[in-house]
């Protein structure tokens, strides 16, 4: 599988529109427009993952940078996602202001 980051999408841009643009490359196995988890509302981002390498770089070489719904795209091969450390910022002991009694 290949994994493709598709960038600076429009906001109006729809999972359809985005499935289009690529499948002018290749078969596409699935399309992925992030949302804010709040909203609902689009983030300008997604992934497009295509089957075959050959097809996904040659879809990343048509259209990165191509104007789509008035915007520029950004478009490469989406990089695994980093971990993120547990744990939450604690607090306590050390430094920084204090109460007097």
């Amino acid at each position: 599988m290949f994994n493709i980051y598709v960038g600076n999408l429009s906001f109006d841009a729809s999972e359809t529109d985005v499935r289009a643009l690529f499948e002018a490359h290749g078969a596409v196995d699935k399309v992925n427009l992030v949302t804010d988890r709040e909203t609902g509302r689009p983030r300008g981002f997604g992934f497009v993952e295509m089957a075959d390498d050959g097809e996904g770089q040659a879809a990343i070489n048509a259209l990165d940078g191509q104007d789509h719904l008035g915007r520029n795209l950004k478009v490469n091969e989406a990089k695994p996602r980093e971990s993120r450390s547990g744990g939450g910022g604690g607090g306590g002991g050390g430094g920084g202001r204090r109460e007097r009694w």
